[in-house]
Protein backbone atom coordinates (compact mmCIF):
# COMPACT_ATOMS: atom_id res chain seq x y z
CA UNK A 1 0.00 0.00 0.00
CA UNK A 2 2.51 2.43 0.86
CA UNK A 3 4.57 1.50 -2.17
CA UNK A 4 1.60 2.35 -4.65
CA UNK A 5 0.62 5.80 -2.58
CA UNK A 6 5.00 6.19 -2.84
CA UNK A 7 4.67 5.71 -6.76
CA UNK A 8 1.23 7.85 -6.74
CA UNK A 9 2.43 10.67 -5.21
CA UNK A 10 5.61 10.97 -7.82
CA UNK A 11 4.09 10.65 -10.65
CA UNK A 12 1.42 13.06 -9.53
CA UNK A 13 4.56 15.22 -8.29
CA UNK A 14 5.74 15.06 -12.06
CA UNK A 15 2.67 16.64 -13.61
CA UNK A 16 3.87 19.61 -12.46
CA UNK A 17 6.39 20.18 -14.67
CA UNK A 18 4.26 18.57 -17.52
CA UNK A 19 1.11 21.10 -17.05
CA UNK A 20 1.10 24.88 -16.94
CA UNK A 21 2.12 26.04 -13.44
CA UNK A 22 -0.63 26.76 -10.65
CA UNK A 23 -1.35 30.11 -10.75
CA UNK A 24 -1.04 30.94 -6.32
CA UNK A 25 -2.78 34.43 -5.09
CA UNK A 26 -0.44 34.59 -2.68
CA UNK A 27 1.90 32.50 -0.24
CA UNK A 28 0.24 31.41 2.91
CA UNK A 29 1.20 29.91 6.20
CA UNK A 30 -0.21 26.15 6.09
CA UNK A 31 -0.46 23.80 8.88
CA UNK A 32 0.08 19.69 8.25
CA UNK A 33 -0.63 17.19 11.07
CA UNK A 34 0.11 13.80 9.44
CA UNK A 35 1.46 11.14 11.47
CA UNK A 36 2.80 9.11 7.90
CA UNK A 37 6.57 11.00 7.70
CA UNK A 38 6.93 9.77 3.95
CA UNK A 39 3.47 11.42 2.97
CA UNK A 40 4.17 14.46 5.60
CA UNK A 41 7.09 14.81 3.73
CA UNK A 42 5.82 14.69 0.61
CA UNK A 43 3.43 17.51 1.29
CA UNK A 44 5.83 19.59 2.95
CA UNK A 45 8.33 19.33 -0.06
CA UNK A 46 5.47 20.27 -2.64
CA UNK A 47 3.95 23.18 -0.57
CA UNK A 48 6.91 24.60 0.44
CA UNK A 49 7.83 24.22 -3.64
CA UNK A 50 5.42 26.85 -4.20
CA UNK A 51 6.31 29.65 -1.97
CA UNK A 52 4.64 28.57 1.16
CA UNK A 53 5.78 28.65 4.46
CA UNK A 54 4.85 25.20 5.85
CA UNK A 55 4.35 23.70 9.84
CA UNK A 56 4.35 20.48 10.56
CA UNK A 57 3.09 18.07 13.41
CA UNK A 58 2.74 14.38 13.80
CA UNK A 59 0.36 13.68 16.11
CA UNK A 60 -3.29 15.60 16.97
CA UNK A 61 -2.20 16.75 20.33
CA UNK A 62 1.08 18.55 18.94
CA UNK A 63 -1.16 19.64 15.75
CA UNK A 64 -4.19 20.87 18.35
CA UNK A 65 -1.23 23.41 19.76
CA UNK A 66 0.51 24.42 16.87
CA UNK A 67 -3.71 25.24 14.92
CA UNK A 68 -4.75 26.85 18.35
CA UNK A 69 -2.09 29.77 18.01
CA UNK A 70 -3.38 30.76 15.43
CA UNK A 71 -1.62 32.54 12.16
CA UNK A 72 -2.49 29.72 9.63
CA UNK A 73 -4.54 30.31 7.02
CA UNK A 74 -5.06 26.73 6.30
CA UNK A 75 -4.71 23.15 7.92
CA UNK A 76 -4.13 19.74 6.14
CA UNK A 77 -5.26 17.35 9.00
CA UNK A 78 -5.12 12.97 8.61
CA UNK A 79 -8.50 11.52 9.72
CA UNK A 80 -6.27 8.81 11.50
CA UNK A 81 -3.77 10.47 14.52
CA UNK A 82 -2.15 9.37 17.30
CA UNK A 83 -3.63 10.11 20.38
CA UNK A 84 -6.10 12.94 19.26
CA UNK A 85 -7.38 12.16 16.41
CA UNK A 86 -8.63 14.45 12.78
CA UNK A 87 -11.84 14.59 13.90
CA UNK A 88 -11.39 15.56 17.48
CA UNK A 89 -8.45 18.19 16.59
CA UNK A 90 -11.35 20.26 14.39
CA UNK A 91 -13.85 20.06 16.57
CA UNK A 92 -11.54 21.17 19.42
CA UNK A 93 -10.73 23.87 17.41
CA UNK A 94 -13.70 25.14 15.95
CA UNK A 95 -15.26 25.03 19.74
CA UNK A 96 -12.54 27.68 20.42
CA UNK A 97 -13.38 29.65 17.50
CA UNK A 98 -10.31 29.19 15.50
CA UNK A 99 -11.80 29.50 11.89
CA UNK A 100 -8.13 27.94 10.20
CA UNK A 101 -9.78 26.48 7.02
CA UNK A 102 -9.28 22.56 7.30
CA UNK A 103 -8.52 19.89 4.52
CA UNK A 104 -8.49 16.40 5.16
CA UNK A 105 -6.41 13.49 4.26
CA UNK A 106 -8.16 9.87 4.96
CA UNK A 107 -8.03 6.64 3.09
CA UNK A 108 -11.77 6.59 3.97
CA UNK A 109 -13.93 7.72 0.73
CA UNK A 110 -17.49 6.78 1.80
CA UNK A 111 -20.10 9.43 1.15
CA UNK A 112 -20.61 9.04 5.42
CA UNK A 113 -17.10 9.68 5.91
CA UNK A 114 -17.58 12.71 3.90
CA UNK A 115 -19.99 13.85 5.52
CA UNK A 116 -18.93 13.15 9.00
CA UNK A 117 -15.69 14.84 8.16
CA UNK A 118 -17.30 18.07 6.73
CA UNK A 119 -19.94 18.09 9.84
CA UNK A 120 -16.76 18.08 12.18
CA UNK A 121 -15.78 21.26 10.83
CA UNK A 122 -13.68 20.59 7.89
CA UNK A 123 -14.05 22.52 4.84
CA UNK A 124 -12.65 19.83 2.62
CA UNK A 125 -11.72 16.06 2.08
CA UNK A 126 -9.19 14.51 -0.25
CA UNK A 127 -8.85 10.50 -0.56
CA UNK A 128 -5.47 9.17 -0.42
CA UNK A 129 -3.78 8.39 -2.77
CA UNK A 130 -3.30 11.73 -4.33
CA UNK A 131 -2.11 13.98 -6.89
CA UNK A 132 -0.13 16.62 -5.56
CA UNK A 133 -1.77 18.90 -8.34
CA UNK A 134 -5.00 18.19 -6.84
CA UNK A 135 -4.35 19.01 -3.22
CA UNK A 136 -1.79 22.28 -4.10
CA UNK A 137 -5.36 23.38 -6.12
CA UNK A 138 -7.69 22.81 -3.19
CA UNK A 139 -4.78 24.63 -0.54
CA UNK A 140 -5.15 27.05 -2.95
CA UNK A 141 -9.13 27.26 -3.31
CA UNK A 142 -9.62 27.17 0.49
CA UNK A 143 -6.41 30.03 0.93
CA UNK A 144 -8.99 31.98 -1.36
CA UNK A 145 -12.02 31.64 0.92
CA UNK A 146 -9.94 32.76 4.42
CA UNK A 147 -9.63 36.17 5.31
CA UNK A 148 -6.79 38.08 4.63
CA UNK A 149 -6.02 41.56 5.07
CA UNK A 150 -8.42 44.01 3.51
CA UNK A 151 -11.05 41.17 2.90
CA UNK A 152 -14.39 41.89 4.95
CA UNK A 153 -14.10 39.79 8.02
CA UNK A 154 -17.82 40.67 9.28
CA UNK A 155 -21.23 39.92 8.14
CA UNK A 156 -24.19 42.29 8.87
CA UNK A 157 -27.75 41.59 8.01
CA UNK A 158 -30.73 43.60 9.88
CA UNK A 159 -29.07 42.76 13.94
CA UNK A 160 -27.93 39.21 13.13
CA UNK A 161 -23.86 39.45 12.59
CA UNK A 162 -20.98 36.66 11.55
CA UNK A 163 -17.37 37.72 12.71
CA UNK A 164 -15.74 35.57 10.38
CA UNK A 165 -12.37 35.55 11.86
CA UNK A 166 -13.67 34.63 15.77
CA UNK A 167 -16.03 32.53 13.80
CA UNK A 168 -18.97 33.96 16.17
CA UNK A 169 -22.56 34.77 15.62
CA UNK A 170 -24.62 37.44 17.68
CA UNK A 171 -28.33 38.61 16.91
CA UNK A 172 -29.93 41.64 18.80
CA UNK A 173 -26.23 41.49 21.36
CA UNK A 174 -27.12 37.62 21.97
CA UNK A 175 -24.63 35.20 21.38
CA UNK A 176 -25.95 32.34 19.38
CA UNK A 177 -24.04 28.75 19.43
CA UNK A 178 -24.01 27.21 15.82
CA UNK A 179 -22.44 24.17 15.01
CA UNK A 180 -19.62 23.81 12.07
CA UNK A 181 -22.11 23.31 9.09
CA UNK A 182 -24.90 25.35 10.47
CA UNK A 183 -22.08 28.07 10.61
CA UNK A 184 -21.45 27.52 6.94
CA UNK A 185 -24.57 27.75 5.97
CA UNK A 186 -25.57 30.82 7.96
CA UNK A 187 -22.72 32.30 6.41
CA UNK A 188 -23.26 31.53 2.79
CA UNK A 189 -27.09 32.74 3.12
CA UNK A 190 -25.45 36.08 4.23
CA UNK A 191 -23.19 36.35 1.75
CA UNK A 192 -26.13 35.94 -0.61
CA UNK A 193 -28.36 38.07 1.47
CA UNK A 194 -31.18 39.03 -0.58
CA UNK A 195 -30.68 36.30 -3.07
CA UNK A 196 -32.74 32.91 -3.47
CA UNK A 197 -30.08 30.00 -2.69
CA UNK A 198 -31.26 26.90 -4.23
CA UNK A 199 -30.95 23.41 -2.46
CA UNK A 200 -28.56 22.53 -5.06
CA UNK A 201 -26.18 25.43 -4.54
CA UNK A 202 -26.10 24.94 -0.79
CA UNK A 203 -24.98 21.47 -1.27
CA UNK A 204 -22.27 23.04 -4.25
CA UNK A 205 -21.42 25.78 -1.14
CA UNK A 206 -21.60 24.36 2.18
CA UNK A 207 -21.28 20.75 1.59
CA UNK A 208 -19.25 20.86 -1.38
CA UNK A 209 -21.25 18.26 -3.13
CA UNK A 210 -21.35 18.30 -6.88
CA UNK A 211 -24.42 15.93 -6.91
CA UNK A 212 -28.09 14.88 -5.03
CA UNK A 213 -26.98 12.77 -1.96
CA UNK A 214 -30.68 12.05 -1.79
CA UNK A 215 -30.95 13.16 1.95
CA UNK A 216 -32.66 15.70 3.62
CA UNK A 217 -29.63 17.20 4.56
CA UNK A 218 -30.40 20.67 3.66
CA UNK A 219 -33.66 20.71 4.87
CA UNK A 220 -32.96 18.99 8.29
CA UNK A 221 -29.83 21.75 9.01
CA UNK A 222 -32.02 24.68 7.73
CA UNK A 223 -34.43 23.86 10.29
CA UNK A 224 -32.29 23.63 13.12
CA UNK A 225 -30.77 27.42 12.08
CA UNK A 226 -33.97 28.59 11.38
CA UNK A 227 -34.97 27.49 15.02
CA UNK A 228 -31.56 29.36 16.40
CA UNK A 229 -31.32 32.71 14.44
CA UNK A 230 -35.06 33.50 14.32
CA UNK A 231 -36.66 31.84 16.98
CA UNK A 232 -37.63 34.23 19.71
CA UNK A 233 -36.78 37.18 17.54
CA UNK A 234 -38.91 39.91 16.59
CA UNK A 235 -39.11 39.25 12.73
CA UNK A 236 -38.00 36.07 10.70
CA UNK A 237 -34.58 36.41 8.19
CA UNK A 238 -34.74 33.10 7.09
CA UNK A 239 -37.42 32.77 4.59
CA UNK A 240 -38.43 29.54 2.24
CA UNK A 241 -39.25 30.48 -1.29
CA UNK A 242 -41.64 27.72 -2.45
CA UNK A 243 -40.16 25.79 -4.92
CA UNK A 244 -37.26 27.87 -5.01
CA UNK A 245 -34.93 27.45 -2.36
CA UNK A 246 -34.47 29.47 0.64
CA UNK A 247 -33.33 33.42 1.26
CA UNK A 248 -32.11 35.37 4.02
CA UNK A 249 -32.89 39.23 4.18
CA UNK A 250 -33.86 42.03 6.50
CA UNK A 251 -37.31 42.51 7.16
CA UNK A 252 -39.10 44.92 4.54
Amino acid sequence: MEGAASRRHENAGSLLSLNRPILWDRDMKVLVVEDDSETAAYIVKGLGEHGHVVDYACTGREGLLLAGSGGYEVAIVDRMLPGLDGLSLVMALRSNGVGTAVLFLTNLGGIDDRVEGLEAGGDDYLVKPFALAELLARVNALGRRSPASGVETMLRVADLEIDLLKRSVVRSGRAIDLQPREYRLLECLMRNAGRVMTRTMLLEKVWDFHFDPKTNIVETHMSRLRGKVDRGFASELIHTVRGAGYSLRAPA
